[in-house]
């Protein structure tokens, strides 16, 4: 480092304190121009955007939408319809979610009604919630809430779940640590 480099150093070191002094003290410091080349001013340029509020016309009203006389149910989310998804076998595989709880997927047929009831202990011991990603009715939904009692499950499409996670059939079961069948 020469001697030169040392004292610009600590005239850009001196200059910045002196700048930031005023401010440690709630006072601006005072505006420098630092060169003024008798430039145009862009006023013009902001007028023509004409962005001043126009008093001569009144501003149209928003209506603010009103919320639905009647509350929605279970029933309005149906039918559930996953394309990506559909009854099958899953492979077993190790994953890395750390801090995932426990879900599974299934679907209204006979394949996820057989898995579940098979499931329902170790299912309910891992505190897993169910997604249903195809089901048409409400009795199909309770139909598979009786075979695990319990256990939250909750009808909702499963497409952008089965991309992320590389599935292509259910029933299966995603932990932090693998998904199995």
């Amino acid at each position: 480092m020469t001697l030169r480099h040392v004292r610009s150093c600590f005239w850009l070191y001196g200059l910045v304190s002196a700048l930031a002094m005023p401010a440690a003290f709630g006072q601006s410091p005072p505006l420098v121009v630092v060169e003024d080349r008798g430039s145009t001013s862009a006023l013009p340029y902001y007028e023509a955007l004409n962005l001043q509020p126009r008093t001569d016309r009144p501003t149209p009203r928003i209506d603010v939408p009103r919320p639905p006389a009647t509350r929605f149910s279970e029933a309005d989310m149906l039918p559930v319809r996953s394309a990506r998804l559909s009854p099958g076998d899953v492979s077993r595989r190790v994953i890395q979610a750390p801090g995932l709880k426990p879900i599974f997927l299934v679907g209204d047929d006979d394949r996820s009604r057989a898995w579940l009831s098979k499931r329902a202990d170790a299912l309910r011991a891992l505190g897993a919630m169910g997604l249903v990603v195809n089901v048409e009715t409400v009795e199909g939904l309770r139909t598979l809430r009786q075979l695990v009692p319990g256990v939250p499950i909750a009808p909702a499409a499963g497409d952008d779940l089965a991309a992320r996670l590389g599935l292509r059939h259910y029933p299966v079961l995603v932990t932090a640590t693998g998904i199995e069948q």
